[in-house]
């Protein structure tokens, strides 16, 4: 590993701190997402708590986080400095030194890794999620089994080993993320989006809550 590679690393970790949800909600005056939700600054607890405006924003910027540098690191090292490039980026959104180590899941994070590692793979994983999670009802199994085949997508497309090693720890850490959903699935608590849009819609038009995007 190259200083040089040492350096985006850390640089990658620092740039993937930057908790993009949490701005774009205070820039549109929302609740702050810390204090809603599953309380992390992620896409999915962006859109519960400040809209769906502020969460495509907070999807693009957190995908950005992973590859960015990881296109960078390609471009400029090996297969092994990637790795390690990809690896910080995600830390550095799901433990952000900026708000005291406490994050997102990830889920965006590899989707942008990915994406730029290997297209096919990282376009098999994304849609993955909405086509297992829309169907369920819970965009959490959605996100949990994309990660978890992303490692055979790389295989199969015959990415470098470092790279299908990274996949491999990146879906493993987006599960332990996970756990809480994980818990509430087990116990038929897990929040289910298709439910809370139907007993939305069901209700009276002044009983609607008044939330503008």
């Amino acid at each position: 590993m190259s200083i040089a590679g040492l350096s985006l690393a850390l640089a990658a970790y620092l740039v993937a701190s930057i908790p993009f949800g949490l701005l774009l909600a205070r820039a549109l005056g929302k609740v702050d997402p810390r204090e809603g939700g599953s309380g992390n600054v992620g896409t999915i607890n962006v859109a519960r708590t400040a809209g769906k405006t502020a969460a495509i924003f907070t999807l693009c910027l957190d995908a950005a986080k992973g590859g960015v540098p990881v296109g960078l690191s390609l471009w400029l090292f090996s297969p092994l400095e990637t790795a390690v490039v990809g690896l910080a980026a995600f830390l550095g959104h799901v433990w952000p030194v900026y708000l005291r180590f406490r994050g997102g899941k990830g889920v965006a994070t590899v989707l942008g890794i990915l994406l730029v590692v290997s297209p096919w793979a990282g376009i098999a994983t994304t849609l993955t999620v909405p086509l297992l999670g829309v169907p369920s009802g819970f965009m959490s199994v959605g996100s949990m089994v994309a990660c978890l085949l992303a490692p055979v997508w790389l295989l199969i497309l015959g990415e470098p080993i470092e790279l299908v090693v990274m996949s491999v720890i990146l879906a493993f850490l987006v599960v332990w993320r996970h756990r809480e959903n994980i818990s509430r699935l087990l116990s038929g608590k897990e929040h289910h989006w298709r439910k809370k849009h139907t007993e939305a819609n069901s209700r009276a038009p002044d009983e609607l809550p008044d939330e503008k995007n």
